[in-house]
């Protein structure tokens, strides 16, 4: 009986054994199951990750904003600009700062619209597609012209920015303005045209006078290269600590070469006039119907000349004169469109659709603040005249802006994945936002005591 107890003992132990190593190896399996779980979950949110850093670095900065015919805008291309475009508002505004010592409210009345610009992301983001697609047609049709701009052009163009024109070198020395010529009618009272015996005589409008011409921009005194060094070097320190790159500043630089080069060449190949037909104009304006009416009577009675003279000859103070609440005064030798954005638009038709020296009509125009201006102008001369250097500007910038326009009609498809893409960095110092400081009170001197002698009391 003993040798069978022992026999059971060993056969439970063996049985205990066995239990314990299958549970052993039913963990065993449990753990690997979970390891292999985990290391699959582990590595799904791996291959998530590197997808998600693929096209966050590689796939997405390369997609294209904007197709310009087969130039590709690229998305770090443009936030890349896009951060220029701050920077380079900042850092005007911290010049400002620093002239105006310190005075944020100095500021914020003369950069105000560059404080809105950066707080207008949107607005911005639009304004950079455009100018680079621009640029891109500029520059193509800069590359078709034979235009080259090279490395030493942009060193040469950003010296030039800071005054720097090589070692002894003088920028072209501009000649000095004329006079400023006052018209005549203005200061001599013009002749009724009415003799004492009351014979009438013909009146003849004097002929315009050639305007003056207009002042030169005052030139910065040239810089030496160490002087122009130190501050393009403060400049690139600027910009680096905004995180722009100079490489950025100095592809704007060259995309303003190939735009002035092109605008000479277009100047030849259209080519664009350098004259331009011009007039000279007598204006009397009214601010109110009834005014202008009875300007209007007194032209017809008296003639233009007469009721012209009168009311630029009349008192400063209108209460001490019994002509109507108007003004007169001259414009010489003005073009179409000076005319137009100067006066109005219908102002500018009249004075090149008028027989010269016929009065017109009453010609209501309404301006840009929704009130009522009513003229009566005469015209005393029209003709093909020269333009100044700021017209002949102006015609080149038209005209280079509709070729491009002609370039990038069917041309140009933006993508909108910039819209939530706009870089909101750098960003703006809250210091130029703070109420600016309000102007101390000066409040008026406590009164002196009085002496008794003073006052009457004393001895």
């Amino acid at each position: 009986m003993a040798k069978k107890t022992q026999k059971t003992g060993e056969t439970e132990d063996q049985r205990q054994s066995r239990k314990d190593i299958l549970i052993a190896r039913k963990q065993e399996r449990q753990l690997r199951n979970i390891r292999i779980a985990v290391a699959v979950i582990v590595g799904f949110i791996a291959l998530v990750i590197g997808v998600a850093l693929v096209n966050e670095l590689f796939i997405t900065p390369n997609r294209a904003v904007a197709t310009v015919g087969d130039h590709t805008i690229t998305l770090r291309e443009w936030q890349d600009r896009v951060k220029f475009e701050r920077a380079q508002r900042i850092i005007f505004l911290e010049n400002q700062l620093e002239a105006f010592n310190g005075d944020v409210g100095f500021v914020q009345q003369f950069g105000g619209s560059v404080i809105n610009e950066l707080y207008d992301p949107q607005t911005m983001g639009q304004n950079v597609i455009n100018d680079m697609a621009n640029g891109v047609v500029i520059c193509q049709a800069a590359e078709e012209r034979g235009i080259v701009v090279t490395d030493a052009d942009v060193q040469a163009r950003i010296g030039e920015n800071y005054s720097f024109y090589g070692e002894g070198v003088s920028p072209t020395q501009i000649p000095s303005p004329t006079a400023t010529l006052q018209p005549t009618p203005s200061l001599t009272p013009i002749s009724t045209g009415v003799t004492t015996d009351t014979t009438q005589i013909e009146v003849t409008l004097p002929a315009p006078t050639a305007g003056p011409t207009s002042t030169p921009a005052p030139t910065a005194t040239p810089v030496s290269e160490e002087e122009f060094l130190s501050q393009y070097s403060e400049l690139v320190d600027q910009l680096k600590a905004l995180g722009v790159s100079e490489s950025i500043y100095r592809d704007v630089v060259r995309a303003q070469l190939c735009r002035d080069k092109l605008i000479d060449a277009l100047t030849e190949e259209l080519p664009i006039s350098r004259t331009t037909e011009k007039a000279s104009v007598f204006l009397i304006t009214a601010t109110n119907e009834e005014s202008a009416n009875e300007v209007q009577a007194m032209v017809k009675s008296d003639g233009f000349l007469t009721a012209w003279n009168t009311i630029v000859s009349r008192p400063i103070d209108p209460d001490a004169t019994d002509a109507p609440a108007t003004d007169a005064y001259e414009l010489q030798w003005r073009t179409r469109e000076n005319l137009s954005s100067s006066v109005s638009p219908e102002v500018a038709s009249a004075a090149f659709d008028l027989d010269l020296n016929t009065p017109s009509d009453i010609i209501p125009a309404i301006g840009a603040d929704g009130k009522t201006t009513y003229y009566i102008i005469m015209v005393n001369g029209r003709e093909q005249r020269d333009m100044t250097e700021t017209e002949l500007q102006t015609a080149q910038a038209n005209a280079l802006s509709k070729f491009v326009d002609e370039q990038l009609a069917g041309n140009l498809k933006i993508n909108d994945v910039w819209r939530s893409r706009v870089p909101t960095l750098p960003a703006l110092d809250p210091k130029f936002l703070a109420a600016p400081t309000a102007t101390p009170v000066v409040t008026a001197a406590p009164a002196l005591p009085t002496t008794e002698s003073e006052s009457g009391d004393g001895e």
